[in-house]
Order: C-alpha cells, then sequence, then structure tokens
C-alpha cells in the first residue's frame, strides 16, 4: 500500500512472481538506488559541500562539467561495479564503456546511465535528477564492448530516474507500469507513494525551448503556433508552456499531471539529428513514458525501435501524453508527403511602429 511499503520490500515483491529469479536483478536495483541516495545527500548539500560550479573539465560530448557532474560519475560507478550483477556500464560522461574492475565478479546485466541530468541547474537550486537503463549483456558476454550495448530501448529490463527537488524521488519501470517511491529522509528509505502513475491521453500544456523556435522544422512550428493561438485557433481550447531545461523534471511533471516535452529535431547543428542521447536518456524516458500510457517518438519513429548505432548517439525526442505525440507525428508525416501548405511561424513576428497599413 502506498506509504508503507519500501522500495526493496517492492523489489523482492517483484522477483518472488518469478520462481526460477536468482536475485541478481534485485540487488542490482538495490545498489542502484543507494547510488542515487548517496547522491541526493550530495546535491542537497549544494554549497555547503563545496561541489557547485565548473569542474574545468568537459566530457565526451564536448559539454563543460560541473563538480556535481564529476562526482555523481563516480558515485555511480563506485556503488555498482562491486556488487557482481555487471557485466560493463555506460556512462554520459565517459568516451568509453566501463569496464568492472578484475577484483570483482562478473554479472549479465548492462548498466547505462547519466549520472547527473540538468546538472548546470543545480547551482540556482533547480531540481535535477539521475536516469538509468538496465539491459541483459549478450549471452555469454563478460568483458562488454561498445556493440554489446547497442540495443534497442525495447530490449530494457528495467528504466528509471531519480528527481532530486523539494523532495527526492525515485521512478522505476519493470515492464508492468510505473511506481514511484518518495525518500523519507527520517529512516533512510525510498516508500511507494506513487503506485501506478498514469499520463492523460490528452494534454493541455506543452514544454519547449522557444528560442530554438527559427531552427525548428514545420511540423513542430505548426504545432506550436496552434498552441499558442489557444481558443481563438485550430486547437479550440488554451495551452500553458513550461521549460525546465531539466529532462528529468520535465517528464516527472509529465508522469505526474500529463503533458508534453519536445527536443525535436533542428537546423542549429545540422550534423546532429537531435539534441538528447538514445541510450541512457531517450530509451529510459521512452520505456517509463510508455508503461504509464503516453506515447515517446521522434516525430518520425518510435524512440525504443531505433537501432543505436554509436554509445553517444542523439536523437530528437517528443513524449508524452499520447495524442499529442500522435498529432505532431500526423504533422511530419503530412509534411514529408508534401500535403501540408507552406507554413511560416508568427510566433516572433512583430510589427514595426512605422509600417504602412
Amino acid at each position: 500500500m502506498p506509504g508503507e511499503t519500501t522500495l526493496t520490500e517492492f523489489i523482492i515483491g517483484e522477483q518472488r512472481r518469478f520462481a526460477h529469479a536468482t536475485g541478481n536483478f534485485t540487488a542490482l536495483l538495490n545498489d542502484i538506488h543507494l547510488a542515487c541516495k548517496r547522491i541526493a545527500a550530495l546535491v542537497g548539500k549544494g554549497a555547503l559541500a563545496q561541489a557547485l560550479g565548473r569542474a574545468g573539465s568537459e566530457n565526451v560530448q564536448g559539454e563543460q562539467q560541473t563538480k556535481l557532474d564529476v562526482l555523481a560519475n563516480a558515485i555511480f560507478l563506485r556503488t555498482n561495479e562491486w556488487g557482481g550483477q555487471l557485466a560493463g556500464m555506460v556512462s554520459e560522461e565517459l568516451e568509453h564503456p566501463h569496464p568492472i574492475p578484475d577484483r570483482y565478479p562478473r554479472g549479465r546485466y548492462l548498466l547505462l546511465f547519466d549520472p547527473l541530468d540538468g546538472s548546470s541547474n543545480a547551482d540556482v537550486n533547480v531540481s535535477v535528477g539521475s536516469i538509468f537503463s538496465v539491459l541483459r549483456a549478450p549471452e555469454g558476454v563478460t568483458d562488454p564492448v561498445e556493440r554489446d550495448f547497442l540495443q534497442p530501448g525495447s530490449e530494457q529490463a528495467c528504466a528509471g530516474y531519480a528527481i532530486y527537488g523539494p523532495t527526492t524521488m525515485l521512478v522505476i519501470t519493470l515492464g508492468r507500469g510505473v511506481v514511484g517511491f518518495t525518500l523519507d529522509r527520517e529512516i533512510g528509505e525510498f516508500i511507494l507513494t506513487h503506485p501506478d502513475m498514469r499520463i492523460p491521453e490528452d494534454a493541455s500544456e506543452f514544454a519547449i525551448n522557444t528560442s530554438n523556435e527559427r531552427f525548428w522544422e514545420p511540423p513542430v512550428q505548426r504545432y506550436v503556433a496552434e498552441c499558442l493561438a489557444g481558443r481563438s485557433g485550430a486547437r479550440g481550447k488554451d495551452f500553458n508552456m513550461r521549460w525546465i531545461a531539466s529532462l528529468v523534471a520535465e517528464v516527472h511533471r509529465i508522469l505526474v499531471r500529463g503533458g508534453l516535452f519536445m527536443y525535436p529535431r533542428d537546423t542549429k547543428d545540422p550534423d546532429k539529428p537531435g539534441r538528447l542521447r538514445l541510450l541512457y536518456e531517450a530509451n529510459p524516458m521512452a520505456m517509463l513514458i510508455e508503461q504509464a500510457g503516453g506515447r515517446a517518438s521522434t516525430g518520425r519513429e518510435r524512440i525504443m525501435d531505433i537501432p543505436p548505432s554509436a554509445l553517444h548517439q542523439r536523437v530528437a525526442v517528443i513524449l508524452g501524453s499520447k495524442n499529442e505525440v500522435a498529432r505532431i507525428e500526423q504533422y511530419h508525416l503530412e509534411h514529408g508527403q508534401g500535403l501540408d501548405q507552406p507554413y511560416a511561424s508568427p510566433l516572433f513576428n512583430t510589427r514595426s511602429l512605422f509600417s504602412q497599413d
């Protein structure tokens, strides 16, 4: 029951559903949630831990690392490498897979993670989080190489995130719906508080970075313009717009009250088909969204059907309430077939005081 069941009790209960379960998967999830508790404690200290600000280094993505990025990555690696459940790990912060040290036993699972999503928000005390995905290692593989991690999202055994906000929560799916646990700091346990998270099929709230509007493809411009037109436009209702710049926070809002998140393909950097990473950001979030009754797409295809080609591959991400994602997919289809009318976004058009009527 909500408020009574701990995360450990929940996981063990799921394990008992399978007569031949070894307990290794349960142990792995316990290690993951311990890593998240350690990161929550670090993030919660803020400037008191002298962990804010930049680390003075870049990750493999060419992004400036924060001190918290480096520390959270070390916590995830250290907490999960020793238990004997993993064959290897992939992190946003590392160019190559992290091998399990020889002094530790190897397991049959692969762990992929973003140790601190939205880390630039930590300095201004906005919610950040950790994202993780669990895959099965190919049969007989104990020293996985890059190709062993390149599995489509449909092969995930588990996905989830921790959000470090006013409360710390861990949200997971084992392929049977989505459940959320809140950290009770007094006893140090995650307690089941959200037993069946579901996303409404329709929404009146969307999240997108409108500063990139001039780079969006016409189907996205069309959708956003219709939302901004409100009751007087084609949709016939008003919409709210949000943007937190933290994927974890955006997805959590959608799981709690519905809505739509878009980080679409654009022309700002033509060499990149998207901004978010497929394996440890888009895939785990897509699994959570779909398990909660939503939809996750690039606008052109289901995210979890994409065959990965590289560890840090990027994709467009459009996810949330099912009917809203389907509408954007339809707009992409019509545009690809040349069935839509030439479209110019009115989002930021201005009228000069000196223009002629």
